[in-house]
């Protein structure tokens, strides 16, 4: 079967939908594993899905705006060009992963965000697309989901603030 494989096609064949903070998803696995929140930490607003995990779509000129979530989140490269997602850590530093496989080029087929730091993802690549997955844990849930103000995280790290007033929705 010579298949195009486009974000187009991603799309239709996984059924996927806009996403809040850019791009397009599908939830694709909820662990029917609860956790209590008297384990959990004080970010995390109620029992928690042990984990879960969805398919993400990015194409060149949209971006992902940065937000935070209250757990870790493990990203896994699947096609298209690299992706870079930027890492602001609570202590200021920036880091830029780029999740894809050019091993050679920096890229990895999967990164790690650790939970409570603010990030931001685009396809730099003219053109192009990166179908990816993301698997948190414990699981994903909106209460526990923090879209970023450009100027109150621009005031907090005004280094990357060309980069937040880029990456940030009005």
């Amino acid at each position: 079967m010579n298949t195009q494989y486009n974000a187009k096609y991603w799309k239709e064949k996984l059924e996927l939908t806009s996403h809040v903070e850019g791009g397009a998803f599908k939830e694709v696995y909820r662990s029917a594993l609860m956790l209590p929140q008297n384990i959990l930490t004080d970010e995390h607003k109620g029992d928690r899905n042990a984990s879960t995990g969805i398919y993400f779509l990015l194409e060149y000129g949209e971006f992902s705006a940065f937000h935070r979530i209250a757990s870790d989140e493990l990203w896994h490269f699947y096609d298209g060009q690299a992706l870079t997602v930027y890492e602001i850590k609570e202590s200021g530093e920036l880091i830029k992963h780029l999740l894809g496989k050019n091993i050679d080029a920096g890229e990895r087929p999967q990164i790690v965000i650790e939970a409570g730091s603010w990030f931001g993802s685009r396809v730099e690549v003219e053109g192009g697309y990166t179908l990816c997955g993301c698997t948190v844990s414990p699981g994903f849930d909106f209460a526990d989901f923090e879209l970023a103000k450009a100027e109150e995280l621009a005031e907090k790290y005004p280094l990357y603030k060309d980069l937040i007033k880029n990456m940030t929705h009005p």
